[in-house]
Parts: C-alpha cells; sequence; structure tokens
C-alpha cells in the first residue's frame, strides 16, 4: 500500500448528505482495505454521521457544502475531516442540559478517545472550520499467499 492515500468528497448541506458521507467514507475505506463489517468501521461510522450532521444542522444555512477529507498516513494513522464555510465553533455543553439534540461532539469525542484517537478542531483561511478526527489505522494486513 502506498504511503499516503487520500480521498475528498464535496456534497450539499442537506439532511442527505448525511448518508452519502457515510457511505462514501466506508466505501473509500473499504477499498483501503477495512471490512465494511468491522467494528471499526461501525466507530467510523458513527462519527461521519455526527460530524455530517453537525455541518449540516448548525452552520444556519450559511455552508451550503461541506467536504468530507480522508487520509491515510503509512497504514498507521487515519484522518477524517469535515470542513464547512461556517466560522462557529462546536460548543461544549455541560453534562447537565437535558435535550434532545446538541450531543454530537460529546459523542465523537468520546468514540474518538475509545479507539485510542485524537480529535481537532481547527479555522480555515476562508473562515471556516475542519472538524477531524485521527484514529490508529486497524485495517488488518493482507494474508501472505502461500508458496508450494
Amino acid at each position: 500500500m502506498a504511503d499516503h492515500q487520500e480521498a475528498s468528497v464535496t456534497l450539499p448541506s442537506d439532511p442527505a448528505s448525511v448518508s452519502a458521507a457515510r457511505t462514501y467514507v466506508i466505501d473509500v475505506l473499504a477499498e483501503w482495505g477495512l471490512p465494511s463489517d468491522s467494528e471499526t468501521a461501525d466507530t467510523v461510522r458513527l462519527i461521519v454521521s455526527e460530524l455530517a450532521t453537525n455541518a449540516v444542522q448548525h452552520t444556519f444555512g450559511l455552508s451550503p457544502t461541506f467536504t468530507v477529507d480522508i487520509e491515510l498516513d503509512r497504514d498507521e494513522h487515519l484522518r477524517i475531516g469535515v470542513t464547512d464555510s461556517h466560522p462557529r465553533f462546536p460548543k461544549r455543553l455541560p453534562a447537565a442540559v437535558q435535550q434532545d439534540n446538541g450531543r454530537g461532539m460529546v459523542i465523537i469525542r468520546w468514540l474518538t478517545a475509545e479507539s485510542g484517537g485524537k480529535l481537532t478542531v481547527r479555522p480555515t483561511r476562508e473562515g471556516g472550520k475542519t472538524v477531524s478526527i485521527t484514529l490508529p489505522w486497524t485495517a488488518p494486513a493482507q494474508p501472505v499467499p502461500a508458496v508450494d
């Protein structure tokens, strides 16, 4: 496998794009060797769903699109970032707040930490932000064919 692989897709900020983002990421990772039925794929699926949902719901129509970037470095680190053009960073809600939504970043932080990764939020040059996660790459090694 190459030392560095990357893929990217830009989608409209529309609720239907959440499913498209999730499918795109899982399909790319399957091409890179991560089985779509693995526990890691399930974790990534949920993280991407939350990141994409945030990009759609919390930009208040000020970001007409969002971009999902995927990078794999040296078969060691997987980075997935979602970029939108809205300048407001995600806010951490107090644990005592009772509401039906707004828990996406809590879920993302927990899943990322549980997987041994880290979460970052950075501003873009254009005035938006990128929320990204970096996880250890856990795709199984390809079996070596037996030589007769």
